[in-house]
Order: C-alpha cells, then structure tokens, then sequence
C-alpha cells in the first residue's frame, strides 16, 4: 500500500489535495496611450503567503503574488493573482509543519501562479511575462532568522 492510504503513527505525510486559483486581477489603466509609447518596464513583484487550518491534517495556503509594470510614472498593468491549494500534512513537529506551510506548499503554489500572471499578461495585450524562479525554502529561512533576531532584541529591551 502507498504511504498516503496506509498511514503509521510518527509517519510524514504530504500530499496535494487541490490547487486552484482563488482570486486574480489584471488591470491596464493607461491603456490604450500605453501601448504607443517604447516598452522598457520597470517590474516590481510583492509576494506572500498565508496558510489555515481547515480540517485535522489538511491546510490551505495562499501564495499572493502582485505584479506592476510601470512605464516612466505611468503605469502599464498590474496583475494580481492569489494562486491557492490544500494540503494534507501529518506527523510533522511545529517547527516543522511551519517550514512545510511556509516554504515547501508556497513553492509548489508559484509555478501555477507564474502561468497565470504569464497567461493575463498576454492576453491584456503585453509581451510575455517570465518570472523568475524563487527559492522559497530560502526566503522561509531568512524570515524566520530576522524573527528571532527581532524577538530577542524585543527581549533585551525589556529587561
């Protein structure tokens, strides 16, 4: 039997149970000016993820991506996509279970949500969009260092 239908006690689990996207926009407010002028963009990406408990071992996260295409002041587009799933995790420790929704479950997101903001980008009119891939298990690593760096600093300023 696979290790998802025949689950031992203390055993890891992680499986994809849904992916979908749960909310996106794409917006060209200057448009139709916009696509007279020289296409020499400046892109800015925001990106963040939050994860719920939904039932006993399943979560949803949601990877929230934000894309901006300004052209000198003016902007071109923004697209804003909030590409989601569920995910069923067991036998992981706290620490562990915070890793797996904070950096493993949003890496598994980004590649659907790169398609998306490629797909809308294209057919608002604009050339091809390419986002470049993100180490997630390294952005996890660095927020959680620059917590703990915070919280002993609150920590030392308190006694």
């Amino acid at each position: 039997m696979s290790e998802q239908n025949n689950p031992q006690a203390g055993q890891k689990q992680f499986g994809i149970q849904k992916i979908y996207v749960k909310d996106m926009s794409f917006e060209t407010p200057n448009s139709p000016s916009i696509f007279t002028q020289d296409w020499r963009p400046d892109i800015n990406m925001e990106l963040t993820s939050e994860a719920h408990k939904v039932a006993e071992g399943m979560h949803e996260v949601v990877l929230s991506l934000t894309v901006t295409a300004k052209l000198g002041n003016n902007t071109a587009y923004l697209v804003e996509v909030q590409q989601a799933g569920i995910f069923a995790l067991q036998g992981f420790t706290d620490g562990e279970l915070a890793a797996m929704l904070g950096a493993i479950c949003p890496g598994n997101l980004y590649p659907y949500a790169r398609e998306t903001v490629g797909d809308l980008v294209a057919r608002g009119g604009f050339p091809q969009l390419l986002l470049a891939a993100i180490n997630f298990e390294s952005l996890y690593a660095e927020q959680t260092r620059k917590a703990h760096e915070q919280a002993s600093e609150s920590q030392q300023a308190q006694h």
